[in-house]
């Protein structure tokens, strides 16, 4: 059958890539969550173009071989994607996370400072590939500490429009209601070096301890502990994607037209505008500037998508 079968092939045991290494792929066969060793058979391999053939988080069958090996016969569809578009390329996606329910973004209060047009970045990736976001702001215990402003008041816009966790991991506060937020379900936890992601984990999984990044006093930088995406079964069907750092999880191109809904505050206000083609930039009778003005709009996240939209990190082609 051309690109492979249309549905598990029977005999076929089912399972979750949880770490991929080129044509080897790490799956955890299901009910079991014992990890093989697996490839793609043949045939599957010309089944999707534009995007990886498996990627971590795929739900895939296969048929074991001898020695902890197997080979995957048939891959789900996908009902969305964590990905970027590839570098020199238009259409070629790099897969991220495979059906992913959710993402949570991770930001801390206070060593690293949070950067805001960084989390920008990433909600407009999110938004654009439909994935529900929390956003997570750690390291509470340094809340306030140096002179820092207080973590809730940084994250106030935010708070009016996504579910926020602020957490610790020194005194526990927020991390019961964290793992509650993760039941049942696959969720992306992405953010820059040095937040504290790898710890998160380590107290959501104690048993796999992983490396964590201290952050360097003079730069206030970290650095990045995770090389390649790998999904964690945390018990009763919860898993936790570990992305790479911030240098693998960049914008996608976003088209001109498209920036405005990714701000889900506008959308209330989007079509209401004078002109048509309105970019909410400088035109008169604006539905977003006016909801800006009535600070029905936060004034920093609009902010931002201006720096965008006159930015050049904005895909101004036409759309075909």
């Amino acid at each position: 059958m051309p690109g492979g079968p249309q549905r598990p092939p029977d005999h076929t045991l089912p399972g979750i890539v949880v770490r991929s290494h080129g044509l080897w792929h790490e799956v955890a066969v299901a009910e079991t969550d014992e990890v093989v060793i697996a490839t793609v058979r043949g045939q599957l391999k010309r089944r999707r173009r534009g995007a990886d053939v498996v990627a971590v988080g795929d739900r895939v069958w296969l048929t074991r071989l001898p020695d902890n090996e197997a080979v995957i016969d048939y891959v789900a569809p996908r009902t969305r994607t964590l990905g970027r578009t590839a570098r020199h390329t238009r259409d070629v996606v790099q897969v991220i996370l495979a059906n992913p329910d959710q993402v949570m973004f991770v930001f801390a209060a206070h060593r690293p400072e949070p950067h805001l047009r960084m989390l920008d970045r990433f909600i407009i990736l999110a938004e654009l590939q439909d994935i529900p976001i929390h956003l997570v702001v750690t390291k509470l215990d340094l809340d306030g500490l140096d002179g820092a402003p207080l973590a809730r008041d940084v994250f106030a816009e935010y708070a009016r429009s996504f579910p926020m966790h602020y957490v610790s991991i020194r005194t526990g506060e927020g991390m019961e209601e964290l793992g509650h937020a993760l039941v049942g379900k696959v969720s992306a936890m992405a953010g820059p070096s040095g937040v504290g992601k790898s710890s998160l984990l380590n107290v959501l999984d104690p048993g796999e301890q992983r490396d964590t990044a201290e952050v360097s006093i003079a730069t206030g930088k970290g650095r990045h502990t995770t090389v390649g995406t790998r999904l964690h079964s945390i018990g009763n069907g919860t898993f936790v994607a570990d992305t790479p750092g911030m240098r693998a999880i960049t914008m996608v191109a976003v088209p001109a037209e498209q920036l405005d809904w990714s701000f889900r505050e506008f959308r209330p206000y989007l079509g209401q505008c004078f002109y048509q083609d309105c970019t909410h930039v400088h035109e008169p009778d604006c539905a977003v500037r006016d909801a800006v003005a009535k600070a029905a709009i936060p004034v920093g996240r609009y902010q931002s998508y201006v720096a965008l939209r006159q930015g050049d990190e904005i895909d101004n082609s036409p759309v075909r």
